[in-house]
C-alpha cells in the first residue's frame, strides 16, 4: 500500500505534527502563534515530545477527523514510515518491516494497542472507525520493553476520549460523497451523578468500489462498516478511577484480486468476452461468484487506577473476540464457462484475555522508576477448504454439473476435505525502567523485559458437507500426504533492553541516543503438510537524533538517524509443495535483515492560523542473508512493500475571514518511491513510485459549532494498485487499492 498525505487540519503527520494535546495532560496556553506543546505516552507517563528519546509521530483526534479517512489502516496515508500490507497477513510496517506472513501461530512485528490494550489477534486491526480518537502514537522501531509484546518494529498507540464528569456534550458528523462514498458519527458525553459519566460514539461508513462485477452487474472493491464504543468513568475521588470500556465493530468488503494478464489466450478471450479487459488498470472481474471478506470484533476491558502516596498503580484487564470469514475464488471469469478456484472460504474466531499493571513514580525527581507485569492469552480456531477445478468448469457444455473436486485441503488416506488449525499463544512477561535525571539536562532511562512464550498449534483435517457450498453431492481427489507431525508447541525466553541517554543543549533543543534490542517468538509452522518451526526473531537496534524548537517555538525541527539489524526475521515465500497443484505461503526465517536510513519533520506556524508542516523518511529494508534453499538466495533485495523515500508537506489555514465566519482550507500532497509485492522483486510486481493530492475547505459560524464543507480524496486521480502477485498458473493479478480513484463530497459537523 502507498504512504498518502492526509487533508488534516493543524500539523499532524510527521514526528512533531500534532496539534492538540490528550485531555488528561497539561497543555500550554495559547502563547500568539506558537507550536502547541505536544504530550505523548512513549515512555508509558505524559511527557512532552520534545523531551522524549525516542521517535514518535503523534497525530491529534482532531486532525484525524479533518483527514476524511475512516480506518486506522489509513494511517499509512498518514505517518511517514508507516505501511499497511493488504495481502500475506494483512498487517502494519514500520521502516518498512513487520509481519508477512498467513501463518496462525505469527505474532505482529508492530504492535497495535487501544486503549492499553494489545490487539494481536490475526486479521485484527483493533480499531474500524476513527470517531471520537483522543490521540494517536505511532513509536518507531523496537519498543517491547515497555509496550505489551513483541514490537520489534515499533507499536501503534491509540488512545479514545475519555469520559468528562460533570458535562453534557454531543457532537456528530456527517459526510457523502462520489461512489455513496458516507461516514456517519455522534458521540454523547452523559454525566451520570458526581462520580459517573458515560461515553457513547456510533459509527456507519461504507463506499462503492470503483470496479464492478461484470457477469454480476455488482460493484467491486466496496466497503461497509459500522459500530460502536461505550465508556463509563467511575471516579470516586481524585486519587481512584476506573473506566469500563465495551466495544463492537463490524466491517465487510469485496476486496479482490483482478486479472493484469492471463496465462492463457482462451482465458482472456472470455474476460474479454464478459466485458474485463486484463491490464494494470484493470479494476473489474467477470467471475459469478463475489469475494467478499466480513469480520467482526468485540470486547470489554477494565482500567483501574490509583494514587498511592506519591505513585500511580495502573491495572488493565481485557477480554476480545474476532471472528473472520473470507471467500475468495478465483476463477476469473464465469465458472460455468471456466472455473480454476471456484471454492476458497476461511474462517478465524479468536478468543483473547490479557492482564497489565504498571506501578510508577512521579516524575522530576533524581530517578524515576516504572515496573510491571504482562500476560496475554490468545486462542485461534481456524479452518480452510480449497477445493479446485483448474480449469474445469462447474457445469459441462451439456448442462451437467459437475462433481468431482481436488481437495488442495485434504490429505491422502484423510477422510477430511478442510483443514482447521488450532493456536494458543501464551506470552507472561516482568518490564521495568529506571531513569536518572543526573542534572537538569542530561539523562539516562535503561529499560528491560523478561518474556516467557509458549505457543502451539494442531493441523487436522475434517469432513465439511459440500451440498451447502456446491450444489452438488461432491467427491473429492486429496493432493498431499497427512501431517506427520498434526501438533507442534515451541517454549522460549527472552530478554530485551534499551538503554536512552539524552542532553539538552538548550531549553528547546535535545540531544538523543537508544540502543535498544527486541524479540518476537517463534512458533509451530507447516509448509505445506509438513511441519516445519520457525526460530524466534530478533532485533538490534541504534537510534541518534536532535528534536528543536526555534524562533519563540514557532518552527519545530526533529531529526534522527536509525539501524536495525534483525536476525532470523520472521518472513514467507510463495513456494510449491509435492502434490499439491498450486502454490502456498510457507513461513520461515531470512538469516539476516537490516533497515537504516534517517528521519526528518517540520512544523511551522507561518502566522496566526496558518501552519506548514512536512516530512520526509528514508529506509533501506533489504535482507542480508536469506538463502531459501540450495538454489536461491534472497540476500541483499529489498523487502516487499518498503519504499525507500517517503515524504509529504501540507498546508493548514483556520482564520475568521470575517466578523461572523471561520474558514478551514487544508492541502497536501505525499510522494512514496517504487516498492515490489513479491519477495526477490520479480520485475511483474514492481508498483512505480507517485505522489497523492488531498484537499479540504470549510465554513463556520463565529461560535464553531457548525462547520460545513467539501472534501478530496486523492485530487489528481493518481491511479495505482495495492500489490500484484502471480497467482498459481491462472494468472498476473493485482489488488486494488481503495483510494486509488479520486473521491469528491461534502460533509458537515456539529457539536454542543
Amino acid at each position: 500500500m502507498l504512504l498518502l498525505g492526509s487533508a488534516i487540519g493543524g500539523a499532524s503527520f510527521a514526528q512533531a505534527y500534532a496539534q492538540d494535546v490528550p485531555a488528561s495532560a497539561p497543555r500550554e496556553p495559547d502563547t500568539g502563534g506558537r507550536l502547541d506543546t505536544i504530550v505523548v505516552t512513549a515512555q508509558r507517563r505524559n511527557e512532552s515530545l520534545q523531551d522524549v528519546p525516542v521517535s514518535v509521530t503523534s497525530i491529534s483526534g482532531k486532525a484525524l477527523e479533518n483527514s476524511n479517512f475512516q480506518s486506522i489502516t489509513d494511517l499509512q496515508y498518514i505517518v511517514p514510515g508507516v505501511q499497511f500490507d493488504p495481502t500475506n497477513g494483512a498487517a502494519f510496517q514500520i521502516r518498512g518491516v513487520g509481519s508477512t506472513s498467513f501463518d496462525y501461530s505469527n505474532e505482529k512485528s508492530v504492535s497495535l494497542v487501544v486503549d492499553d490494550v494489545v490487539m494481536d489477534a490475526q486479521r485484527d486491526t483493533g480499531l474500524t472507525g476513527l470517531s471520537d480518537i483522543q490521540q494517536v502514537d505511532v513509536l518507531m522501531g523496537p519498543q517491547g520493553t515497555l509496550f505489551g509484546k513483541n514490537s520489534t518494529s515499533g507499536v501503534i498507540a491509540i488512545t479514545t476520549v475519555k469520559p468528562v464528569l460533570g458535562q453534557f456534550s454531543a457532537k456528530g458528523s456527517v459526510s457523502y460523497g462520489q461512489r455513496e462514498d458516507h461516514n456517519v458519527s455522534l458521540t454523547l458525553n452523559v454525566p451520570l451523578g458526581d462520580t459517573l459519566a458515560l461515553r457513547v460514539t456510533g459509527f456507519d461508513q461504507g463506499q462503492q468500489g470503483y470496479g464492478r462485477y461484470t457477469t454480476l452487474n455488482q460493484p467491486l472493491n466496496s466497503f461497509k462498516e459500522y459500530g460502536y464504543r461505550a465508556k463509563l468513568l467511575f471516579q470516586p475521588s481524585d486519587r481512584i478511577d476506573l473506566t469500563y470500556i465495551n466495544d463492537y465493530q463490524h466491517h465487510w468488503d469485496n476486496f479482490i484480486r483482478t486479472s493484469v494478464s492471463c496465462a492463457t489466450a482462451a482465458v482472456t478471450a472470455l474476460q474479454i468476452a464478459n466485458g474485463v479487459t486484463p491490464g494494470p488498470e484493470n479494476d473489474d472481474d467477470a467471475d459469478s461468484k463475489m469475494g467478499r471478506t466480513r469480520t467482526s470484533t468485540w470486547g470489554h476491558s477494565l482500567r483501574a487506577q490509583a494514587r498511592i502516596g506519591r505513585d500511580t498503580l495502573t491495572s488493565i484487564t481485557a477480554y476480545r473476540e474476532t471472528r473472520y470469514i473470507g471467500d475468495a475464488p478465483a476463477n476469473l471469469v464465469p465458472a460455468n464457462l471456466f472455473a480454476f478456484l471456484p471454492y476458497n472460504e476461511g474462517t478465524i474466531r479468536t478468543r483473547k484475555f490479557s492482564q497489565e499493571l504498571r506501578w510508577a513514580s512521579p516524575t522530576g525527581g533524581f530517578v524515576e522508576y516504572l515496573g510491571g507485569l504482562f500476560y496475554n492469552r490468545l486462542r485461534n480456531d481456524s479452518t480452510q477448504l480449497q477445493w479446485a477445478t483448474l480449469g474445469t468448469p462447474l457445469v459441462s457444455s451439456t448442462g451437467v454439473p459437475l462433481t468431482r473436486f481436488f481437495a488442495l485441503t485434504g490429505a491422502i488416506g484423510d477422510p477430511g476435505n478442510a483443514v482447521r488449525f488450532q493456536t494458543t499463544n501464551t506470552t507472561s512477561a516482568a518490564f521495568g525502567q529506571l531513569k536518572f535525571n543526573v542534572t537538569q539536562r542530561a539523562s539516562l532511562a535503561l529499560s528491560g523485559r523478561y518474556t516467557r512464550d509458549n505457543n502451539s498449534q494442531d493441523y487436522r483435517f475434517f469432513w465439511l458437507d459440500p451440498l451447502p457450498i456446491t450444489g452438488v453431492n461432491a467427491t473429492f481427489t486429496p493432493t498431499a500426504a497427512p501431517p506427520v507431525q498434526p501438533f507442534g508447541r515451541i517454549k522460549g525466553d527472552n530478554f530485551s533492553y534499551r538503554v536512552a541517554g539524552q542532553y539538552k543543549l538548550a531549553d528547546a533543543v535535545m540531544l538523543y541516543a537508544t540502543w535498544s534490542t527486541g524479540y518476537k517468538p517463534g512458533g509451530p509452522g507447516y509448509v505445506g503438510n509438513i511441519y516445519s518451526p520457525y526460530k524466534d526473531e530478533t532485533v538490534k537496534s541504534l537510534e541518534a537524533g536532535i528534536k528543536t524548537e526555534l524562533f519563540d517555538r514557532r518552527v519545530r525541527l526533529n531529526f534522527d538517524v536509525f539501524t536495525s539489524k534483525f536476525t532470523d526475521f520472521q518472513t514467507s515465500l510463495v513456494t510449491f509443495v509435492p502434490g499439491n497443484p498450486l502454490a502456498v505461503v510457507a513461513i520461515g526465517n531470512a538469516g539476516g535483515l537490516k533497515s537504516e536510513g534517517a528521519e526528518a519533520s517540520f512544523a511551522w506556524r507561518v502566522v496566526d492560523g496558518l501552519t506548514l508542516t512536512g516530512g520526509l523518511t528514508y529506509a533501506d529494508a533489504h535482507f542480508t542473508d536469506y538463502a531459501y534453499n540450495a538454489t536461491t538466495n534472497y540476500g541483499g533485495t529489498m523487502l516487499t512493500n518498503a519504499p525507500k523515500w517517503q515524504g509529504n508537506i501540507s498546508a493548514s489555514y483556520d482564520h475568521d475571514v470575517t466578523g461572523n465566519l471561520r474558514l478551514r482550507a487544508n492541502l497536501d500532497y505525499a510522494y512514496r518511491s517504487k516498492v515490489w509485492s513479491t519477495i526477490g522483486q520479480p520485475a511483474y510486481s514492481e508498483i512505480s513510485g507517485y505522489g497523492i493530492a488531498n484537499g479540504r475547505i470549510s465554513l463556520s459560524p463565529a461560535d464553531r459549532d457548525l462547520e460545513i464543507g467539501v472534501y478530496a480524496r486523492n485530487l489528481f486521480d493518481t491511479y495505482y494498485s495495492a500489490a500484484f502477485q502471480q497467482y498459481s498458473t491462472l494468472s498476473l493479478v493485482h489488488y486494488i487499492a481503495r483510494d486509488a480513484h479520486r473521491t469528491i463530497g461534502v460533509f458537515a459537523k456539529f457539536s454542543f
